[in-house]
């Protein structure tokens, strides 16, 4: 389909020619026109951090702590029996899944070490190509068992960037110097002329943090905009006026913030009963400071979070209902964590509704968008380069 007229869209009428908005159609140029009824059309979801290979392993695991420490063990057991096939189907669920939740763009972090090799990089990379009609996947490639204590993980890490990897993300609490990793991480991104994406202060615990170092070396490499720290959750045992410097310092980097609320509130807090933390990264603070932050689903179905459907939209009610969240404003915040923030995340062009930017959109029945996260609505339409790529039929009472 090369032009589209979308019309009756609260938003008035919409004009899509090869795959991008436009002001108006070419000359003599054959369109078609579909009436939305009245829905609403907001730009594709973009999920920011999520792993897509070591999704859907759950009844290979077994359960029973619930901490990180197990989730990595139980995961790093079940990766021995990894294979590209099963990498490759497991991955294509969850996209199944994601893209009838309405996400058009996506950054998968690929573990890469040793033991695993290069067997779940090509398999994310073959599943690139194959999704691009309804995704687009950015492959971010990272050590989870550690890469200065981990011999020969550095090497596969700079062959994934040589080989279509465009993000190096890190793990630096699982080396026995979090901040030497963190150091080499920034020397390989200047290297490789690479974003970073980093797992960094993944507890509740004040002391030890990391967040200062990644700031340091965001300054010093000038990479500010192009780097993102992942659940920083210890930013929530902070005193306000402490959080709030650090906000401002993250800012003032360009340093950005994706909370996890899925994942981190299933594996943080178990030592404690009485008053159980929430246990998030404060993106509303965060946001206030000037940071540029986003909410993901990290995991599905697997000992880091057992379970998931990749909704965006559930995963921004999630972290709006802990943290409290929701006057129309809060919300709307929210669904731009998902949406256009999450886009400024990871650093996408032509991005939203306006002449100019791709038509990857999607159409809701909802009033607005903060009815979106407050209903847990999931879209009706989904489109991607003004192709329509999934339709959920509404559901029909059968009254007596």
């Amino acid at each position: 389909m090369k032009a589209l007229k979308l019309i009756n869209a609260v938003q008035g009428e919409l004009l899509i020619e090869d795959g991008v908005f436009v002001a108006s159609f070419s000359e003599g140029v054959a369109f078609d026109t579909l009436d939305l009824a009245g829905g609403l059309v907001l730009p594709g979801l973009v999920e920011t951090h999520i792993h897509l290979d070591k999704a859907c392993i759950l009844h290979r695991c077994h359960l029973q702590a619930g901490t990180l420490a197990e989730a990595i063990a139980q995961t790093r057991q079940a990766k021995a029996d990894f294979t590209e096939a099963d990498v490759y189907q497991r991955g294509a669920q969850v996209l199944d899944m994601a893209i009838v939740q309405g996400t058009t763009h996506m950054r998968t972090h690929v573990e890469l070490d040793p033991q695993i090799g290069l067997v779940g990089f090509n398999a994310i990379r073959r599943l690139q190509a194959d999704y691009a009609w309804a995704v687009t996947l950015e492959i971010c490639v990272f050590p989870q068992e550690g890469l200065l204590d981990n011999p020969g993980t550095e090497a596969l890490l700079c062959l994934a960037l040589e080989q279509g990897a465009t993000v190096l993300g890190g793990c630096p609490y699982m080396d026995r110097d979090p901040a030497a990793q963190i150091r080499r991480l920034f020397e390989l991104a200047a290297l490789y002329d690479c974003d970073l994406d980093l797992h960094l202060d993944f507890d509740l615990n004040p002391h030890g943090m990391t967040v200062q170092q990644v700031i340091r070396c965001t300054e010093h490499y000038g990479w500010g905009g192009r780097v993102t720290i992942g659940h920083a959750t210890k930013l929530s045992a902070l005193p306000l006026d402490e959080l709030l410097d650090v906000g401002l310092s993250l800012a003032k980097a360009g340093v950005q913030v994706t909370c996890l609320p899925a994942t981190d509130l299933f594996l943080t807090g178990r030592e404690t009963f009485e008053l159980k933390p929430r246990g998030l990264a404060p993106l509303n603070h965060l946001h206030a400071c000037g940071v540029t932050c986003s909410v993901s689903s990290n995991n599905i179905g697997n000992p880091f979070t057992p379970y998931g459907d990749a909704s965006l939209v559930r995963q921004a009610n999630l972290f709006a209902n802990v943290s409290q969240l929701g006057t129309e404003a809060e919300l709307l915040r929210c669904m731009g964590w998902v949406s256009h923030q999450a886009a400024k995340v990871l650093r996408l062009k032509g991005y939203g509704l306006e002449v100019g930017c791709h038509a990857d959109f999607m159409v809701f029945d909802a009033p607005d968008a903060a009815a979106v996260v407050a209903g847990i609505r999931a879209p009706r339409l989904g489109f991607k380069a003004g192709r329509q790529t999934f339709e959920r039929p509404a559901a029909r009472l059968l009254r007596a």
